[in-house]
């Protein structure tokens, strides 16, 4: 049950996202450099989320030696990313590209920082709420 309580939120961000990769291209602008940085930062938001859940997941599942759930929540996290972009090919309007892969990495970077550097100096009703996730 404790599995299945911490990676069934991974599984469904992950089918989420899948299910977003899966539709037809939309732009929600004409300019292309508005639209550029609206879906690179949407890119952003998902993929740190992702590795939120997914280092929650490792954290309470595995065996703690030293940075393991870290790293390994990383490399989910950037195999994902990379899947991802390679399942972009096969939807017509959509292509896959590494540049995006690269983004989704740095999402998940962005996570991780801040979990690792920043969630121990900030103010305790944040750090109350990471322990509640079980995330410190």
């Amino acid at each position: 049950m404790k599995y299945f309580r911490f990676w069934l939120p991974v599984v469904v961000w992950m089918a989420v996202i899948f299910a977003f990769s899966a539709r037809q291209k939309v732009a929600v602008t004409n300019s292309y450099v508005v639209s550029f940085l609206f879906f690179k930062t949407l890119h952003l938001i998902e993929y740190a989320f992702l590795f939120i859940v997914t280092y929650r997941a490792t954290k309470n599942t595995m065996e703690r030696k030293g940075n393991t759930p870290w790293i390994v929540a990383f490399i989910i996290v950037a195999l994902y990313a990379l899947t991802d972009e390679y399942h972009q090919t096969f939807i017509p309007s959509r292509e896959g590209r590494l540049r995006d892969a690269i983004i989704d990495m740095a999402g998940a970077g962005i996570a991780w920082i801040s979990i690792k550097q920043l969630l121990p100096k900030a103010p305790k009703k944040l750090k109350n709420l990471a322990k509640l996730w079980q995330l410190i």
